[in-house]
């Protein structure tokens, strides 16, 4: 019997990943047989791990955090997108030495927010909360699709700042403080931080929400978010959490690797148990 082709998320922790379960799903749906796993890698391993695991037939992994950076600089070729995002997310294996890094994050949430939510990111103004690298990740994406503005704050602000400067060239950004947000409405407001993992929300200030908003939260949960309770007590039309954006984000790394886009609707409400 022939050995199916073998696919994998790395990081630390990754017992809690759901990318098995969806690409068992995208596998089937596609008619596409492989087998995927969920590999731990010590903070120290995760080159090893690579290597070790293109040496026994390996064709792609997606990555986790903490190790997006560590991918980058193992990629042998990178697309645009990724090099852009400083980080990469999927790893195509074309050969033992040849690693091509693509970062599918940034497609993802705007898939997400566009087509599954219904929500046009073109001629809208985006606030995003975070300055980190899972912000950095989908700022390009964002803003190829042409926003009206997206602004970053952040509890840092110099880190905002700095952020945005690096996406001038790439559409209209701006970054501050927190507590520099200032009263204007934004039509989409994006938690790009891991306050929600921690029970928190960002100290954000009152009257975010332009009438029927999209409060949206990267991190996703069986239950409501803590920034998505707190964005429909404030005024926001719509709430989502990031489950969206981990399909669609994964559906990217199927399309890199078979060259085929799998159905993500069906996927997205199975993982909610619809």
């Amino acid at each position: 019997m022939a050995t199916l082709p073998l696919y994998a998320v790395m990081g630390n922790p990754v017992n809690h990943s759901l990318s098995p379960r969806i690409h068992g799903m995208f596998s089937s749906a596609c008619d596409i047989p492989l087998e995927y796993r969920a590999i731990l890698v010590e903070p120290d391993q995760f080159e090893q791990a690579v290597q070790q695991f293109a040496s026994q037939g390996g064709r792609g992994l997606n990555i986790t955090v903490p190790f997006k950076l560590d991918a980058w600089h193992m990629a042998t070729q990178r697309s645009e997108r990724a090099q852009l995002a400083g980080a990469v997310n999927t790893l195509a294996i074309n050969s033992p030495g040849e690693l091509f890094g693509d970062n599918t994050d940034g497609a993802g949430i705007v898939r997400d927010i566009s087509i599954n939510l219904e929500k046009p990111v073109a001629g809208t103004r985006i606030l995003i909360i975070g300055a980190g690298g899972a912000v950095r990740g989908v700022l390009g994406p964002l803003l190829a699709e042409q926003p009206e503005h997206i602004h970053i704050a952040n509890r840092t602000a110099s880190k905002a700042v700095d952020l945005a400067a690096s996406f001038h060239d790439h559409g209209p950004v701006s970054g501050s403080g927190l507590d520099a947000i200032g009263d204007e409405k934004w039509g989409i407001v994006i938690n790009g931080t891991a306050a929600s993992l921690a029970g928190q929300v960002p100290d954000l200030p009152e009257g975010l929400f332009a009438p029927a908003a999209l409060a949206y939260d990267m991190m996703y949960s069986n239950q409501p978010t803590p920034f998505m309770v707190w964005a429909a007590a404030h005024g926001a039309g719509e709430t989502s959490d990031g489950l969206g954006m981990l399909v669609e984000q994964a559906a990217e790394s199927f399309h890199v690797w078979h060259g085929v886009r799998p159905e993500t609707l069906g996927v997205i409400a199975a993982l909610r148990g619809g």
